[in-house]
């Protein structure tokens, strides 16, 4: 999620240019940011009320349906990101290049206490540190960390260097790349377990090379939000457009741009979700190219003005941090609650012994089934939109310093 707000004037202060100073949110980031997180939720809810064995993307086991379930959520991580650089960059109407820079530093630093320490608790809701694994905030953190280098650079070199870091990262890659590889390359470019011993494991997910490439060019994309606003959603509509076109002649080829090839399938629907099965960890280029394709033009669909029908949306992007937090909360009690009601008991809800018991140790028939997952995410976002809209309301009342960290 982007946790740096990007704003622009109340529309009756913009200028006919369309160029604007710094005094209100930008509502087409707000809601894209919004759509993505409440997506987002789906994913956290199957993670604790589905299957803890099953492998949603391995087509030898899935079904189409929890494939796509899956797989509709691969666009929340990219858009986080990216639009966290391009919030950065609109914070600058409101902050000299020194104040950000320090601002992003404290709160990289910040985002790696809270994916450790809080976000931990949260997934596990225990302190005995057996297993943790280190997902999107850490990346996040170390994002904003570097962005706060890179801001001093002319916009050109920051474009070359997000651009270098996404299409050239799978030039790494190597067919079974070796399992024991080095804690610099399992924090940089290969997701695999960071430390091991006979009391607990540490498991980085979220690597950092191609997540702060993107957030370097979605910085880059902040420049288009201080532009002509004709100009900006020619360009979101043609980059979108790009992007998704390049998938998918790029996939195509199945030479570059992914470790994972595609293959023909026993049906149409089958060969079409080996097409669109590729990489999150670490996302490859082809993995980013199919996800922010469909966010810029998410973008450009709302940059004209978003609608009554969008407003849950637009509430949830505004404090996107805090969503998250608490959503992870909320799905951990539910399931509490759900153990006690079918089951007569918590104790293994406490309990993460080993990987194979992440997030915690599920009895035996947990899975709930699809159409209950769904129902469930429905539950967590209508319990938490008016708590969102709260914080919303004090954030915008109130510029308390300590507001800006959640």
């Amino acid at each position: 999620m982007s946790t740096v707000s990007g704003r622009v004037p109340l529309a009756a202060e913009v200028r006919a240019t369309g160029r604007a100073t710094a005094t209100a949110r930008i509502d087409s980031i707000d809601v894209v940011r919004g759509i993505i997180i409440v997506i987002m939720a789906l994913d956290h809810v199957r993670d604790f009320f589905g299957d803890f064995a099953a492998r949603p993307t391995d087509l030898s086991t899935t079904t189409a349906a929890l494939f796509f379930t899956r797989w509709i959520t691969h666009i929340c991580a990219p858009v986080f990101f990216l639009l966290t650089g391009t919030g950065a960059y609109l914070t600058l109407a409101r902050m000299s290049r020194g104040v950000l820079s320090r601002f992003l530093l404290t709160r990289g630093l910040w985002l790696l206490i809270l994916e450790l320490v809080v976000m931990r608790f949260a997934l596990q809701f225990n302190l005995d540190y057996h297993v943790t694994i280190i997902t999107v905030l850490w990346a996040l953190g170390w994002s904003m960390i570097v962005l706060a280098a890179l801001l001093w650079l002319p916009l050109w070199a920051i474009a070359a260097f997000g651009a270098l870091l996404v299409l050239g990262h799978n030039a790494f890659d190597t067919p079974g790349m070796a399992r024991q590889v080095s804690p610099l390359v399992t924090l940089l470019h290969q997701p695999g377990v960071l430390y091991h011993s006979g009391h607990s494991v540490v498991v980085v997910s979220y690597v950092l090379i191609p997540w702060i490439g993107v957030t370097a060019l979605g910085y880059v994309l902040g420049a288009a939000y201080r532009a002509d606003e004709v100009w900006r959603r020619r360009l979101l509509l043609q980059l979108g457009i790009a992007l998704v076109v390049g998938f998918v002649l790029l996939r195509l080829l199945n030479v570059y741009g992914d470790p994972a090839r595609w293959s023909v399938q026993r049906t149409p629907l089958w060969t079409l979700m080996s097409f669109l099965n590729t990489t999150k960890y670490p996302p490859s280029l082809l993995f980013l190219m199919m996800t922010l394709g469909p966010a810029l033009l998410l973008l450009r669909r709302f940059d004209g003005g978003v609608a009554p029908l969008m407003r849950p949306a637009l509430i949830i992007g505004r404090v996107p941090l805090f969503f998250y937090v608490l959503h992870f909360f909320l799905i951990h009690l539910l399931a509490v609650l759900v153990s006690w009601l079918r089951y007569g008991e918590v104790a293994e809800t406490f309990e993460s012994p080993d990987l194979a018991h992440f997030p915690f140790s599920a009895p035996p028939g947990w899975n709930v089934g699809l159409p209950a997952i769904y129902a469930i995410w429905l539950l967590v976002v209508v319990t938490l939109l008016p708590l969102c809209r709260w914080y919303a309301l004090l954030k915008r009342r109130r510029h308390d310093w300590w507001l800006s960290y959640l």
